[in-house]
């Protein structure tokens, strides 16, 4: 198989093995380095490719052994995943990138189930995948991928037992959603703390990661961002979406300088017409991912 039929046999799946090893691994910077190798893997082991079962399946196998070999080291951190990746999702393998699968907060839920469990659960429940086809890719028999996908079910009904309504984007965002984005982006930029309560509702929750802290309610969040929020000048934010969901890309200009520089990426969750969580991701690095300047 020389270079030109390897791309046109294997090219095609790009983006879905993308988003399967960002579900396995919750890191968008992961799937990027894992899909790589998925694709070097895959060029090395072409000539032992028998047919026996479609590319895609191949595929599928080799970035499930690369994920599962790097969860075996350790859990990447979560991070969002820009959504004009998956606006370049082409063909009938769109269902591969589904965005209510695509939530953080399904992400987040996905990424406590033991490797294997997330791996059968995203391969059974997102993809559509049968039995048969999972046990197959899994090495493992049906009975042991059906009882693998009990467990995890089980373990997901725990946490949240209304299922997708609980966790799923209500939609795509609309006018007055966006409305919403706009007056949270003006609110940092003017420091104005109390005009950002005002667009929180009772049970919001706001994360600041990695590990910087996580505030449910109202008042904890609203003490948090008054001693948070800086003088005015020094933020900057640029609309954008994230996992389905509105987000914006934060810049933060340090004293004495003119430059604003890349903070990260703010993830909001919004019904309503107010936010019920913002999920903050310190990472100058997600501003690239994410298409925007790296300054302003």
């Amino acid at each position: 198989m020389d270079d030109a039929m390897f791309a046109e046999l294997t090219g095609r799946y790009y983006r879905e093995l993308h988003v399967y090893c960002y579900r396995m691994l919750g890191s968008v910077e992961a799937a990027e380095d894992h899909v790589q190798e998925v694709f070097l893997r895959a060029w090395r082991a072409r000539d032992r490719f028998d047919g026996r079962s479609s590319v895609r399946t191949w595929l599928y196998r080799i970035a499930t052994n690369t994920c599962l070999d790097t969860l075996r080291r350790g859990a990447p951190r979560l991070q969002p995943y820009p959504d004009h990746l998956l606006d370049e999702q082409p063909g009938p393998e769109a269902v591969a990138v589904d965005r209510e699968t695509m939530s953080l907060a399904f992400l987040a839920m996905i990424q406590l189930l033991p490797p294997r469990q997330r791996a059968v659960v995203i391969l059974r429940d997102v993809l559509s995948w049968s039995a048969g086809e999972a046990a197959d890719l899994l090495g493992t028999t049906v009975r042991a991928a059906n009882s693998a996908l009990h467990r995890a079910r089980t373990t997901m009904r725990q946490r949240w037992p209304d299922g997708r309504l609980a966790w799923a984007p209500v939609g795509e965002p609309d006018a007055a959603q966006r409305k919403l984005l706009a007056r949270y982006i003006a609110a940092h930029e003017q420091a104005d703390v109390e005009g950002l309560i005002e667009l929180l509702r009772e049970d919001i929750r706001l994360t600041i990661e990695p590990q910087v802290g996580e505030w449910t309610g109202r008042p904890a969040v609203a003490r948090a961002l008054r001693e948070g929020m800086n003088l005015p000048g020094h933020w900057r934010m640029v609309p954008t979406a994230a996992n389905g969901q509105l987000a914006a890309g934060a810049y933060v200009r340090a004293a004495g300088q003119t430059a604003f520089r890349p903070f990260g990426i703010a993830v909001l969750s919004v019904e309503a017409k107010a936010l019920t969580a913002i999920d903050m991701f310190e990472d100058p690095k997600l501003l690239t991912a994410f298409g925007l300047p790296t300054s302003l």
